[in-house]
């Protein structure tokens, strides 16, 4: 009687153990980075109380639903606005203004307010939206 012994042939590879050695190798590395970027330290200079980069304060119009406008928020008639705006924009050349218009106001009075704008020539314009949520 002969015993036949059946050899398996595997045809696939056991990656297992590459894998445990890629984790190891991988946190490794991040210890070894994170460990050598610790910098030089050195003493620092001080700096002036009063900060010569500040960028400069943006200035909100607001135009409420009863077609009422305002400056941040002080209410304003159009030719107040060009006054202090035209003021801002002396001391500050580019001034950043942003437009909050009410969905339900009258177009003509948001054009108006551009209108202002674009007569001092402001540059930096943004208009105010909400997102739209689906």
């Amino acid at each position: 009687m002969k015993i036949e012994t059946e050899e398996k042939i595997y045809d696939d590879i056991n990656i297992t153990p590459m894998l445990d050695v890629a984790y190891v190798l991988l946190l490794i590395f991040i210890i070894m980075t994170t460990a050598t970027v610790q910098g030089i330290t050195v003493n620092l200079p001080k700096a002036s109380s009063t900060p010569s980069l500040s960028k400069p304060k943006t200035k909100a119009i607001s135009i409420t639903p009863d077609g009422a406008i305002y400056l941040d928020t002080y209410p304003v008639t159009l030719q107040e606005l060009e006054t202090r705006l035209g003021q801002y924009k002396a001391a500050v050349p580019d001034l950043p203004v942003v437009v909050k218009a009410d969905a339900s106001v009258q177009y003509q009075k948001v054009i108006e307010v551009l209108d202002v704008v674009t007569r001092l020539q402001i540059t930096q314009l943004g208009l105010v939206t909400q997102k739209l949520v689906k």
